[in-house]
């Protein structure tokens, strides 16, 4: 039900090849899965080379926290599993029909402040709005005829109960952090707002380098092998 994911499914869908669009309700908000419906429609109207399966992982994902339970319960963690078994069940679908995972990340994203899940919505075979800045996939989508509940609904990775959006998560409006990624200008000439956003994008893409950089092989001297 958000612009990353209704920009890259149109666009698969004009390729002419065939798209599965797949809903994995987990505890999943009314108004998200309204949204995503109403999208998943107007792409099988337009396009005939799409269908869709809506599979509900809400009780497995209880089963397997149930499986998990520990003393001490930890909320991202929790929200990270949902996006590895909605990753899971992608690649046993792609795989069933011989068909590639398409990933719905921004630049932002991926690039610039590593907001995803390693190994969950990370975890794609091609990214093709990976090089567009979130407002860029807004002029995009409004190109495309996205649906306007599309267009203004509030970012959210769709994780968390609570109606969390990304700039809950984040601190910072997508629109800031896009300032912030290509800031290259004199730190004491900023506003104070602005210093706290380039410190949160700063700080966040540190710390996740972890899912924008290859993984560390540790390389074996050829006379120890």
């Amino acid at each position: 039900g958000g612009i990353d994911s209704a920009v890259t499914s149109v666009l698969a869908a004009k390729t002419g090849l065939n798209l599965l669009c797949v809903e994995m309700p987990i505890h999943q908000n009314k108004k998200e899965i309204k949204r995503g419906s109403q999208h998943i429609k107007w792409l099988k109207e337009e396009f005939s080379n799409v269908s869709s399966i809506n599979i509900e992982l809400t009780s497995i994902f209880n089963t397997l926290i149930n499986t998990l339970s520990t003393k001490n319960t930890n909320e991202l963690a929790l929200a990270n599993s949902r996006a590895r078994l909605r990753m899971t069940t992608l690649y046993y679908l792609a795989q069933i029909n011989n068909s590639l995972v398409v990933g719905t990340g921004n630049k932002v994203e991926d690039f610039g402040i590593g907001f995803f899940t390693k190994y969950g919505d990370g975890g794609v075979d091609i990214s093709p709005i990976a090089d567009l800045l979130k407002s860029e996939v807004y002029t995009l989508g409004e190109k495309l005829g996205i649906n306007n509940d599309i267009l203004t609904a509030a970012p959210t990775d769709g994780l968390w109960e609570n109606e969390k959006t990304d700039e809950d998560q984040i601190g910072a409006t997508y629109i800031e952090l896009e300032w912030a990624m290509n800031f290259k200008g004199n730190e004491t000439l900023l506003s104070d707002r602005e210093k706290e956003v380039l410190q949160i994008y700063t700080t966040l893409n540190h710390t996740n380098q972890h899912k924008m950089t290859e993984i560390p092989v540790c390389k074996i001297p050829q006379h120890l092998k």
